[in-house]
């Protein structure tokens, strides 16, 4: 395994992020020296994945602070309410301003350099422990997936170091599979709209070394049946308190069909994605995008000029779909809101 990639680098002031709407052709980085550069970055897909979307904001907010004479709630509300407003389906990011604004909170009063530096220290926190609890997911998804023997496996999305602060979370538990020797191959979907699949979790699997194949979202169901797939694992970017799933759309589908066929349904997703205040899946807000992005590939249109497009960007899986929620403390089998409780509570 080559040394773990970080898409954000935090260096004076200035957030470097690795532009991923670039990818595989190029890999050029955006250096991002304001917290509104940082929030168009979160918006337009520089950066993406839940976890790495919360530790962009993280460091937006620092930002901020950089130019204000006084750092309290008031002085930074325009930062805090910009960055929300960045993407409303991934809970990460609502969850790290919430850590970042109680930082805010606690350092009201002190000198703008000593509450500039806790305010740093919080991101940073926020990044490193992102890092470790993708590392600690990857063993215990490991070990989850040493039951059903060795196989093929079948991923959405991208999942990986470049939707998080490093590793990844489904695809962590992939890269900790294979070490294990569990993973024969792995199928990508390649994930329409926006081919995160084949841009982004190609690229990190054949950077790592580790065999795979693209497949068309449209083929899942048939490499399910004839290919020796054991499991399916996937990120969320919100999970509900009865373990309802939001990620990105056609996960929805891949339940189904693994269900169908008996393959193993599994989510990897860290503590900070699991929103306690929403019951239900169908109380998620889902974001949806242009139409062009579906009646376009690669910049070419594919669809005639004029014709209508649904783009929503997420689906919600429910619970009963969902065979295993693993997260850095602990994995949580057929989930529902009582084991979900269990979990926050043990984890608090």
């Amino acid at each position: 395994m080559k040394e773990i990639f970080q898409p954000l680098v935090w260096r004076e002031g200035v957030l470097r992020l690795i532009d991923q709407r670039k990818l595989p052709q190029e890999e050029a980085w955006l250096e991002s020296q304001t917290w509104q550069t940082t929030a168009s970055a979160i918006r337009d897909m520089v950066v993406r994945g839940a976890p790495a979307i919360g530790i962009a904001a993280a460091w937006g907010v620092v930002q901020a602070a950089c130019t204000v004479s006084e750092i309290t709630p008031q002085t930074l509300k325009p930062a805090l309410d910009g960055l929300a407003a960045s993407r409303p389906t991934a809970v990460n990011l609502f969850w790290a301003l919430e850590r970042m604004s109680e930082t805010i909170a606690a350092v009201a009063g002190l000198p703008a350099d000593q509450a500039l530096a806790r305010l740093e220290d919080e991101a940073r926190a926020i990044h490193e422990e992102d890092l470790a609890a993708n590392l600690r997911m990857g063993e215990l998804g490991a070990e989850w997936a040493r039951t059903m023997g060795k196989g093929a496996v079948l991923t959405h999305c991208n999942t990986g170091s470049l939707a998080t602060g490093g590793y990844g979370t489904a695809l962590g538990v992939i890269r900790s599979a294979w070490q294990a020797g569990l993973v024969e191959t792995v199928y990508v979907d390649e994930t329409r709209p926006w081919l995160q699949g084949a841009r982004l979790t190609a690229w990190e699997l054949m950077r790592d070394g580790i065999p795979a194949q693209l497949i068309a979202d449209v083929a899942a169901a048939s490499v399910m049946r004839d290919k020796g797939v054991k499991w399916v694992v996937v990120g969320a970017d919100r999970i509900t308190a009865r373990g309802d799933v939001a990620n990105k759309i056609g996960t929805y589908g891949l339940a189904v069909l693994a269900r169908y066929h008996g393959v193993k349904f599994a989510v990897a997703a860290p503590l900070s994605t699991i929103d306690p205040h929403l019951e239900k899946g169908e109380d998620i807000p889902i974001e949806e995008r242009t139409p062009d992005e579906v009646c376009q590939l690669g910049g070419v249109r594919t669809a005639p000029a004029g014709m209508a497009a649904y783009n929503p960007v997420f689906d919600v899986t429910p619970a009963e779909l969902v065979d295993a929620i693993i997260t850095e403390r602990g994995v949580v089998e057929q989930p529902d809101a009582m084991k979900m409780k269990a979990l926050l509570a043990a984890s608090a």
